[in-house]
């Protein structure tokens, strides 16, 4: 019997409400996440270009499969605002089965 697919949960800020909802919604639309939480409102301390910034912004938190990452990569690389957008994977390595089935056929039921 095979392993399932690895579930994937990544980490994407975006510089506001807006972008951070049409990032979402095209990577659900497109089937490339089963689905993105957006938290507003968190505060990021970075260094950019030299200068120490905070800045208020949205984390996705993005869940899709191993196999759909570099698709999706692609397609955040194209949609984000950022010159140099944030996309984190970290695997899953426990949940609820269900779930995680479902993640893995893309939010299909």
């Amino acid at each position: 019997m095979s392993q399932p697919e690895r579930v994937l949960l990544c980490y994407c800020t975006c510089p506001d409400a807006a972008s951070a909802q049409r990032v979402a919604e095209t990577l659900v639309d497109e089937r490339l996440a089963a689905c993105v939480n957006r938290l507003d409102g968190i505060q990021s301390t970075y260094r950019w270009q030299d200068q120490v910034t905070t800045d208020s912004e949205t984390l996705l938190l993005i869940k899709t499969s191993a196999e759909r990452f570099d698709a999706l990569k692609q397609r955040l690389l194209d949609l984000h605002p950022y010159e140099l957008p944030e996309l984190i994977a970290v695997p899953v390595e426990r949940g609820h089965e269900a779930y995680l089935d479902w993640v893995r056929n893309a939010g299909e039921n």
